[in-house]
């Protein structure tokens, strides 16, 4: 009896691993999906990958390469193809004191639960002291998600993933969204927009780093994005 239910449960341990393999946190899990860019940049622009972390039963990925993503200018925008997770931004837009950044996302298709949208604060961005607070949309179900990140380590959760009512989800049949996001710092307050709408406001305080620095986008991997009106200024 004993050995028949042991092999019972070997055999179902066996049917489900592919199974198992092929959900979110299993060990094959979302790829990261291969780009080939040009390796070039839009003009005056810069990018910096997230850190490669090693998760526990699974390679470690390969290190981004700029040929990893395409990130071009089309009509009056910016268009974002990717590969690895990475932020893109732009030496001139250093901001201080009080200031917003804004910009417009459009997706033609579903993202499936990926993220993408903007950080503030940016500081030591090009090494391993790096910092800034990034507000990012999940359009799958109309989530945000904001985060500071400090070095390379996992960020830190200000707000976990949330609904929102504000955020504009994706189309049930085509996937399309179009999502305007902004970040206000204000003397003590940190407000973050969707669609005009308020969706948190955060005591500077509560952020864990600083609001001076640069701003720019955060783009998660495996994403296809036209962003427009991207601006940082009082």
């Amino acid at each position: 009896m004993r050995k028949t239910v042991l092999t019972q449960l070997a055999l179902v341990a066996l049917a489900t691993a592919p199974a198992l393999a092929q959900q979110p946190g299993g060990a094959t899990s979302d790829p990261t999906k291969k780009v080939t860019g040009s390796g070039q940049l839009v003009p005056g622009w810069t990018m910096r990958f997230d850190p490669v972390i090693a998760r526990p039963g699974r390679p470690t990925p390969p290190t981004p390469q700029a040929t990893d993503v395409s990130f071009v200018t089309m009509g009056s925008g910016l268009h974002v193809t990717s590969g690895p997770a990475a932020i893109y931004y732009r030496a001139a837009d250093n901001a201080t004191g009080e200031y917003a950044v804004s910009a417009t996302f459009a997706q033609r298709k579903s993202m499936q639960h990926e993220a993408y949208g903007l950080f503030i604060g940016g500081a030591n961005l090009q090494d391993s002291t790096q910092a800034y607070t990034y507000f990012v949309i999940r359009p799958m179900d109309g989530a945000i998600l904001i985060n500071h990140r400090a070095g390379d380590a996992r960020p830190k959760q200000i707000v976990p993933w949330t609904p929102e009512p504000a955020v504009n989800k994706e189309d049930a049949t085509d996937g399309k969204a179009t999502n305007t996001l902004t970040i206000h710092v204000a003397k003590d307050t940190v407000h973050f927009l969707a669609n005009g709408k308020l969706v948190r406001a955060i005591p500077k305080a509560d952020l864990g780093g600083a609001t001076d620095g640069l701003a720019g986008l955060r783009v998660n991997h495996n994403l296809d994005l036209h962003i427009s009106d991207f601006k940082v200024g009082k």
